[in-house]
């Protein structure tokens, strides 16, 4: 299980397979610097697609 302010069951793989696939496509696009690594950007996309929470609330 994997958490934020509130815990999300949601499994280590689902999470590093999202994150995996964010750094492909930043990597893709020659993406500049962004503030969040592919993991808690991951994290933050599942726990909005999950809970259907406002990415204004996530944060």
């Amino acid at each position: 299980m994997l958490s934020y302010p509130a815990a999300i069951p949601l499994s280590t793989r689902s999470l590093n397979h999202l994150a995996a696939l964010i750094r492909a496509r930043r990597q893709q696009r020659r993406s500049r610097w962004r503030r969040l690594d592919p993991g808690r950007q991951a994290l933050l996309a599942l726990a909005h697609l999950r809970n259907g929470d406002t990415l204004t609330r996530l944060a």
